[in-house]
């Protein structure tokens, strides 16, 4: 911030006393984001989105994962809605994580069709992780032929 900016802020008519204005610090973080990209030149205007951004030290385009990792001192929802503006695609934060970090990466909600190889769902949200776990008429039926269960079926 230069002496001008510095002394406008300070001597600021418009509210009546002086304030200073309090910047949000950022830190030096991975922001990825998943995007669809179909071709070359798709993957250049992605790029090109977010070069010119303020604090981005580095870009990276994965068109086979349709993944934009971005590096630098930014905020990772500023960056989707200006790659979101400026290529008119839909752009969300990438929602994967690798298969073997899920305890049960093919329960429903975890698994994905549309994820790239070796990729799941991120199973953080509670709501998701619930459908992982087994409901109580499985469980009911794998304990009743259970060889630990004493009052099990004497078929087996």
């Amino acid at each position: 911030m230069g002496a001008l900016d510095h002394l406008s802020n300070i001597f600021d008519c418009s509210s009546g006393h002086s304030k200073l204005k309090k910047r949000k610090q950022l830190q030096n973080q991975t922001v990825e984001i998943k995007i669809k990209i179909d071709c070359e030149g798709c993957e250049r205007k992605v790029r090109r989105s977010v070069e010119g951004m303020k604090g981005v030290t580095s870009v990276e385009v994965s068109p086979k994962q349709n993944k934009l990792t971005v590096i630098g001192y930014v905020d990772p929802d500023k960056v989707v809605a200006r790659v979101a503006h400026r290529t008119g695609k839909k752009a969300e934060l990438w929602p994967y994580v690798p298969y073997d970090v899920v305890d049960h990466p093919y329960a429903p909600g975890v698994y994905d069709k549309k994820a790239p190889a070796g990729y799941v769902r991120n199973a953080e949200d509670p709501q998701v992780s619930q459908l992982a776990r087994a409901s109580s008429t499985e469980v009911r039926y794998t304990t009743a032929f259970s060889d630990e269960n004493p009052t099990a079926c004497v078929v087996m």
